[in-house]
């Protein structure tokens, strides 16, 4: 097992990364559960396949689960589910020094996190998360929000975790489609400021999907120190620094936005698909060599997420997909920052980037990729 320190000024956590983490959840928890009745918020999915194995442990100890069971998807993320989660919680008279359970997804982790950023002025949670995306990235770092009609993630909180168990056993019941999904976060971390990284996940990243758990364990654990320094340095995203975790995320978004948040597209699918246009656009603006940003593409293609813009069968234009991207929540004094490449490995985020031309761009990787 990879033991990983979060080292938040004041607030600093464990991030638990090995195998058969969730039958001794109780043991790992030690004194973060003050009370026999345990809130855990997770969904449908996630609790056909592990809620027994939850039940059990927290039995075991004494405690008893209490359990509100979501349904999967983005459109979770809600106004609604947030009020909804937050009665049921002060029924269950959660108090400021108790522990909220968040075994899920980044949807689940992200909606809980944001209850208890606002619980009573704030209490705390812990992070068991179940898919590859959330144990190389959302689990970690404090980040909660609410999709709103506006977009995504528009409505939330810094808001740290105080443990969180990267069980890899759960990855076991993930969907292909999930798996390939949380991809996009493993290989982002090589391209963001690893470019060695980004050389193993061509030599191992189809093993690692496939299975092999000792590359899964070495993955998750390495993106998740990978990301523990770069929070630690920046954690409210003030210096820049951790504004490069957002790599892809402005043109994936976009997409999201434009196909309604929904299972047409996974969140990990739009960063894909994000991080191939940022790098051609790099390579556009003379930033960064045109081979390095088809070799990116074609790793992701290879591996199996989109990689190709006219294949998403999206019915708009450049212009609209910047529209979308107009409501993120990284717009500074009315200009949008772009986390670009100059190469694999070396990111930096351009706060002079012309919309008009990234529209332009859009249109022409449309066009070019469905007549290729």
């Amino acid at each position: 097992m990879a033991l990983i320190a979060v080292d938040i000024a004041g607030r600093p956590y464990q991030v638990h990364v090995g195998d058969g983490l969730l039958p001794n959840l109780a043991q790992y928890c030690q004194d973060r559960l003050r009370k026999r009745v345990v809130p855990i918020i997770t969904d449908a999915n996630v609790h056909k396949h592990w809620g027994a194995v939850v039940e059990q442990a927290l039995r075991n100890a004494g405690h008893e689960p209490a359990w509100r069971i979501l349904p999967p998807g983005e459109q979770t993320k809600s106004w609604a589910e947030l009020a909804a989660t937050v009665d049921w919680l002060l029924a269950l008279e959660v108090e400021r020094n108790d522990h909220i359970i968040a075994l899920g997804g980044g949807v689940i982790g992200d909606l809980t996190g944001f209850c208890a950023s606002i619980l009573k002025r704030g209490c705390h949670f812990i992070q068991i998360p179940t898919t590859l995306l959330a144990q190389v990235d959302s689990s970690v770092g404090g980040k909660t929000a609410i999709n709103t009609s506006a977009g995504k993630n528009l409505v939330g909180a810094f808001h740290q975790p105080s443990l969180v168990l990267a069980d890899l056993d759960l990855l076991a019941t993930l969907p292909r489609r999930e798996l390939l999904a949380g991809y996009a976060e493993v290989v982002k971390y090589g391209l963001l400021g690893d470019a060695a990284f980004f050389d193993w996940c061509e030599k191992n990243g189809a093993a690692m999907l496939a299975g092999d758990q000792a590359l899964r364990e070495e993955a998750v654990a390495h993106n998740v120190a990978a990301k523990a320094r770069i929070v630690a340095e920046d954690e409210f995203e003030r210096s820049g620094t951790r504004a490069l975790l957002n790599l892809g995320h402005t043109f994936g978004h976009a997409l999201e936005a434009e196909t309604g948040f929904s299972d047409r597209m996974l969140h990990g699918e739009a960063v894909a698909m994000g991080m191939v246009l940022a790098a051609r656009y790099s390579a556009r603006t003379g930033l960064m060599p045109e081979a390095e940003a088809e070799r990116v593409a074609s790793h992701i293609a290879a591996i199996g997420l989109p990689a190709d813009l006219a294949s998403l069968g999206l019915n708009c234009d450049g212009k609209v997909l910047v529209g979308h991207m107009l409501h993120d929540k990284k717009m500074d004094a009315g200009t949008l920052p772009f986390v670009l490449m100059k190469g694999i490995g070396v990111a930096f985020l351009d706060k002079q980037v012309d919309l008009q031309d990234v529209s332009a761009f859009l249109d022409q990787q449309m066009r070019v990729s469905a007549t290729a």
